[in-house]
């Protein structure tokens, strides 16, 4: 399983965004309800996966699903409205699974603010089985030869 090096600059396979906080996603305590960070999420992995044209329409076609399996999220600070977050994503792993690390900070301060991953297997659309090896088309879109 490759890794990109924590310790390094970052990764070719990265992607940010900008977004500001709406009224509809907190909770009555007027910060971002918890589970409205998962939507944060899935808006810059679509932006990251634009950038390496592998996005679910690609994935499709490919013959390939990509399920969540795993997510795992840490709050570090809350988000209150009107408030500009900077959402970051990188994928970290890519060739049994892939996973994306992503980080939510305050876009004026920096703030960290939330701290996540997500885990996605490839599953054959056509029979419906889990693959234990990324297909060759993610390496095709990661410019990295496949094992």
């Amino acid at each position: 399983m490759r890794k990109v090096n924590k310790n390094a600059a970052s990764s070719r396979w990265f992607a940010e965004t900008e977004m500001l906080v709406q009224f509809f996603d907190l909770d009555p305590m007027e910060i971002v309800w918890h589970g409205n960070y998962v939507k944060y999420l899935e808006v810059v992995r679509c932006t990251l996966l634009d950038k390496i044209q592998y996005n679910y329409v690609q994935m499709k076609q490919s013959g390939y699903a990509w399920p969540v399996i795993d997510m795992q999220l840490r709050y570090v600070a809350p988000a209150s409205f009107g408030q500009r977050l900077t959402l970051r994503a990188e994928i970290v792993e890519w060739e049994n699974r892939l996973k994306i690390d992503y980080l939510i900070t305050d876009a004026a301060s920096g703030k960290r603010l939330t701290r996540a991953t997500t885990t996605q297997v490839a599953v054959d659309i056509a029979s419906g089985e889990m693959c234990f090896v990324s297909p060759p088309v993610l390496f095709e879109k990661l410019g990295v030869p496949a094992p």
